[in-house]
């Protein structure tokens, strides 16, 4: 039986090393749960996804009997209901950051690998739990966002339907993309150990770096605009890709490759320097 170790008033036991998979993932969804950033982040984000489509889907139908004709042929529903997406990616990158840098932070990271000496299953615990939690939500958001958005824009004729070619799946394509945000700002915090550094280097990432971007001869910017994390992660939510982007699926692959690429130097950063 292991003995019991003292902090305050209370009494836990000491690690036992090595714990089941079952047990990693049971630790890590306690972890997750039981943080009130993670409780106001995910709060955040769905407040953004469905208050910006409120907004943009009301500026649009009240201004739509004055608009041009140029500007009803390049009017895109679903996009407006998706709006959200800009920031609601923050809050959720934000918090894949905090539950890993939290406990760097605090101290706790040294507990969960006393408990885990291999240390690998902790990450991927972490990025499992968190990715199933964050897809299921966001999701639910992201139809909510655009149900509301469009219901809104039919108060002009001009919605659409999950039923339309390429909606439904822009549609989950942002709950995707906002994942897998949440999932590079885990590997971020993981890699750098420190929230502010990450989350800095998140922002620059999806929202700096794109700006400069376009600062760049036209040229360079159509070829390497559009591998930008941001860029792939809008060609996943767009209905009808322009020759500018990539086609959906190819803007998921280089998503997912950017946060394997950020998971396997997070990998070898956790297991390689002491904690």
């Amino acid at each position: 039986m292991s003995t019991p170790t003292v902090t305050g008033a209370a009494t836990y036991p000491a690690p036992r090393g090595d714990l089941s998979l079952r047990g990693v993932l049971a630790g890590e969804w306690v972890k997750l749960y039981s943080l009130r950033s993670t409780v106001w982040s995910l709060l955040a984000a769905v407040g953004m996804l469905v208050g910006f489509a409120v907004l943009f889907s009301y500026g649009v139908a009240s201004r739509w009997p004055t608009l041009g004709p140029a500007r009803r042929a390049e009017f895109n529903p679903t996009q407006v209901s998706l709006n959200g997406v800009f920031l609601a990616q923050l809050a959720v990158g934000v918090l894949g950051v905090l539950i890993i840098g939290g406990e760097f932070a605090t101290g706790m990271i040294r507990s969960s690998v006393a408990a885990v000496p291999r240390r690998l299953p902790v990450l991927w615990a972490k990025a499992l739990v968190f990715g199933v939690v964050t897809l299921a939500l966001m999701a639910v958001a992201s139809v909510a966002a655009f149900l509301v958005g469009q219901l809104i824009l039919s108060s002009q004729s001009i919605q659409t339907t999950l039923g339309a070619p390429g909606v439904t799946r822009a549609v989950l394509g942002a709950a995707g993309y906002l994942t897998l945000i949440g999932l590079l700002g885990l590997g971020l915090g993981t890699i750098l150990r420190n929230s502010a550094a990450a989350i800095s280097t998140l922002v620059a990432v999806v929202l700096v770096v794109p700006i400069l971007v376009n600062l760049l001869p036209s040229d360079w910017r159509d070829h390497v605009e559009r591998w930008l994390p941001s860029s792939a992660g809008q060609s996943m939510m767009t209905v009808t890709p322009t020759d500018a982007q990539l086609t959906p699926a190819a803007g998921a692959a280089v998503l997912v490759a950017y946060v394997v690429v950020a998971g396997i130097v997070a990998a070898v950063a956790l297991t390689g320097r002491d904690v």
